[in-house]
């Protein structure tokens, strides 16, 4: 029943013109987290000419609600935020773009994780169900979700509120495209993508004169010691068969090499799978920090949280239910159940907020030929990330209207 619902609904050669120039407008347009501003009109736009009804929710996000008689209520959800990037693609539709982080500081922007085909996708899905509305019913909640790269964005959503607007779906889909072979889609059943905590540690200490250090309290030594302390987490303090990882991704102190400064910082981020690890890990990279501060006499540190991820799960019934119908509609050989990634996602929150459960997967963006050409392969977050419009694209719609019409379709 599905098969013959798809295939009602195969893209035209007309319609496909049309989602390529959608993707590379989107794409030359890039804006920040939750400065999403031309990019939610363009979503309001389009949702509002196929006849949806929309609100705006958590600031930059976008709801399309397509309603179609009496049925089963499905939400589907795109993240539409780029990142502080300068591409370096090529492409001749490559952003120019510029926009400002919080601080003012003025940064060029690119759809570095694929975020424009994710709302080229749902878009294009939108529109093939608002054309054929014989080959289902029920009704389905578009999500277009800024701030996905910040974690702010689903959680605005909700708070702004979401589910008192919006009709409350039995289940939410979302998916994302990434460096694996195009035409095919990944999925994990349980345990999907990890959670994520990012802080940012001041470390105080004494400024001095470099030919007197006997009168500083160094914190570029005492950082680099909380530094090598606190990967000994990983490789002493957790079992071996424990999954996690605490990364340093930056450090910054001092303006010049003959003076000791006051001040140092530092950033982590840190991936686990577990809560109970999750809250070990977080609890001794504290006690580590203090600790340390506190050995060489320094005044207490400052930590401050700048976001956290939620665990990304997949119901497993819901998952192995999407797994038949992928295989099916989209190809045995072209669909894999894979691992849980270190990568993370905010996507949980939108369903955890009314306890629906959720299914969350992938989908190739680079042709064979690529893949086979060797050296490196740009993943998400790169400067050199350029998925192949096909047949990426139309893989992402298939796999968006193979999860929707699986609950909706007639």
């Amino acid at each position: 029943m599905i098969g013959n619902a798809l295939r009602d609904l195969e893209l035209t050669d007309d319609e496909t013109v049309r989602m390529h120039k959608l993707y590379r407008h989107l794409h030359a347009n890039p804006e920040l987290s939750m400065q999403e501003h031309r990019t939610a009109r363009l979503i309001t736009d389009h949702l509002t000419a196929i006849g949806a009804e929309t609100f705006s929710c958590g600031g930059t996000g976008v709801v399309g609600v397509l309603r179609n008689g009496e049925g089963p209520v499905v939400g589907f959800r795109a993240d539409i935020d780029g990142l502080p990037i300068k591409e370096e693609t090529g492409l001749d539709y490559a952003s120019q773009a510029t926009g400002a982080l919080a601080d003012g500081t003025q940064v060029p922007v690119m759809h570095g994780c694929g975020h424009d085909m994710h709302i080229t996708a749902a878009l294009t899905a939108a529109a093939l169900l608002a054309d054929a509305t014989d080959a289902w019913t029920g009704t389905v909640v578009f999500i277009f979700q800024p701030g996905e790269e910040t974690a702010a964005g689903a959680q605005a959503m909700v708070d702004d509120g979401l589910w008192n607007r919006a009709p409350k779906p039995e289940i939410i889909y979302g998916q994302h495209v990434v460096p694996s072979l195009a035409g095919t889609v990944s999925i994990s059943r349980g345990t999907a993508m990890a959670m994520a905590d990012s802080w940012k540690v001041t470390v105080h200490g004494r400024q001095a004169h470099g030919s007197q250090p006997q009168e500083s309290i160094d914190p570029i030594v005492l950082g680099a010691h909380m530094l090598v302390r606190l990967q000994t987490i990983v490789s002493r303090e957790l079992d071996p068969m424990q999954s996690a990882v605490v990364t340093i991704g930056t450090f910054h102190g001092g303006v010049k090499e003959n003076i000791i400064p006051a001040m140092a910082e530092f950033t982590i981020n840190v991936r686990t799978f577990d809560q109970k690890v999750h809250e070990a890990v977080l609890t001794s990279i504290r006690r580590i920090i203090r600790a340390e501060a506190e050995a060489s006499s320094a005044p207490p540190p400052e930590i401050e949280e700048l976001y956290s991820f939620p665990l990304c799960y997949n119901d497993p019934t819901a998952t192995d239910q999407l797994l038949q119908e992928f295989r099916a509609m989209i190809g045995e050989e072209q669909v894999r159940e894979i691992p849980p990634m270190l990568a993370s996602e905010d996507f949980g929150t939108l369903a955890t907020a009314i306890s629906a459960p959720s299914v969350y997967w992938t989908f190739g963006g680079y042709t064979a030929e690529t893949l086979r050409a060797g050296g490196h392969i740009a993943g998400n977050h790169s400067p050199h990330f350029a998925p192949a419009l096909e047949p990426t694209l139309s893989t992402g719609v298939r796999a968006a209207m193979t999860a929707i019409l699986s609950k909706v379709g007639c």
